[in-house]
C-alpha cells in the first residue's frame, strides 16, 4: 500500500516565512540606524531631520524599510484573512482594499521622500 501526500490549499509556507523574518530584520536594522542618528546627533529639530532625509542614502533606506514593513505586513494581513475571514467575497474584498492601501502608502512615501 502506498502512501500519497495529499496537498491541499495555497502553497506558502517556508517562502512566506522567510520573508517575513528577512523583513523583519531590515525593518530592525533601520530602526537601529535610526536610533542611533538621533543618539549621535542630540535633539533634531526638523533642519536636522530634513538634512537627513534629503541624502540620497537615507532615501533608499526608508524606502527599503517602507517596502518591507508592506510586505510583511501583507503576509500576516492575508494570513488572517485566510484563517478567519470564511466568506469568500468578504476576503477577497478584504485582501483588495489591504493591498490598494499598503500600494497607496509606499507610492505616498515616494513622493515624501522625492520632495524633499
Amino acid at each position: 500500500m502506498s502512501t500519497q501526500r495529499v496537498v491541499t490549499g495555497a502553497h506558502y509556507g517556508l517562502k512566506d516565512w522567510l520573508a517575513q523574518r528577512i523583513t523583519a530584520v531590515v525593518l530592525a536594522v533601520y530602526s537601529l540606524i535610526l536610533f542611533f542618528v538621533w543618539a549621535g546627533s542630540g535633539d533634531l529639530d526638523y533642519t536636522g531631520w530634513s538634512a537627513l532625509f534629503g541624502s540620497t542614502w537615507m532615501k533608499v533606506l526608508t524606502l527599503m524599510a517602507v517596502i518591507a514593513l508592506a510586505w510583511h505586513a501583507w503576509i500576516g494581513v492575508r494570513d488572517i484573512y485566510m484563517d478567519y475571514i470564511k466568506p469568500t467575497w468578504i476576503r477577497l474584498s478584504l485582501q483588495v482594499a489591504t493591498i490598494i492601501t499598503l500600494v497607496g502608502y509606499a507610492v505616498w512615501t515616494v513622493t515624501i521622500l522625492w520632495r524633499l
